[in-house]
């Protein structure tokens, strides 16, 4: 059964903070909440994490997994990034936005999309997540949190809990974080597309 932590969302309880991470990197699956809603997530590096994944969401190795990171230079690291699109990150991050991106040569191969060799990334603006993305000192490989029936994904940590508590290490509650997706836009092309339309705005990239 996973392990259940209420921690404050503007201030994280250092303590709880490390436990999770220490979870994480010995290759559990956490259930967190973010600046959009619950995602999964777990180690960059733990190749069983996908399977698990892909089984509570109900997807096929097709799925796009996103990176969560901690900033600008992180996502430079794990992805291509010119400069044009540099200066479209730093216009909208941190925020609620996954940005498609053809991924870099840090990441193993079986986080990137089997064809395009693509992945999302995201600089979350949630100071719970970000406290724990400075303690693993390393990217969360995640993915949200919707089953496979529902339309739109798991808001409350305890209604998560009761569903899949058999199936992840930790549950994290750091309050009501909403329901609403993510805006994914693809900046592999070199102008941006709107892949998704969800919580951020589309001001920054005239999409609007």
């Amino acid at each position: 059964m996973a392990q259940f932590f209420s921690i404050h969302p503007e201030h994280p309880q250092p303590r709880l903070i490390k436990q999770a991470a220490e979870i994480i990197r010995g290759g559990g699956l956490a259930a967190i909440p973010s600046d959009s809603a619950y995602a999964l997530c777990g180690h960059l590096g733990d190749a069983s994490l996908l399977a698990r994944i892909r089984s509570i969401r109900g997807v096929d190795d097709r799925h796009l997994f996103t990176l969560m990171c901690r900033d600008l230079s992180e996502i430079a690291t794990y992805a291509r990034v010119d400069n044009a699109q540099f200066r479209l990150l730093k216009s909208a991050t941190p925020g609620s936005y996954t940005f498609i991106l053809e991924g870099s040569k840090e990441l193993p191969r079986r986080v990137l999309h089997p064809k395009r060799k693509t992945i999302g990334l995201r600089v979350p603006d949630h100071m719970l997540v970000q406290a724990l993305l400075a303690e693993l000192d390393q990217p969360l490989l995640t993915s949200t949190l919707i089953l496979p029936a529902d339309t739109a994904p798991l808001s409350d940590a305890e209604e998560i809990r009761d569903s899949l508590g058999k199936r992840l290490d930790l549950v994290i509650d750091g309050g009501p974080c909403g329901s609403e997706m993510t805006t994914m836009i693809n900046l592999v092309g070199g102008v941006p597309e709107l892949i998704r339309r969800g919580r951020g705005s589309l001001q920054p990239f005239g999409l609007e």
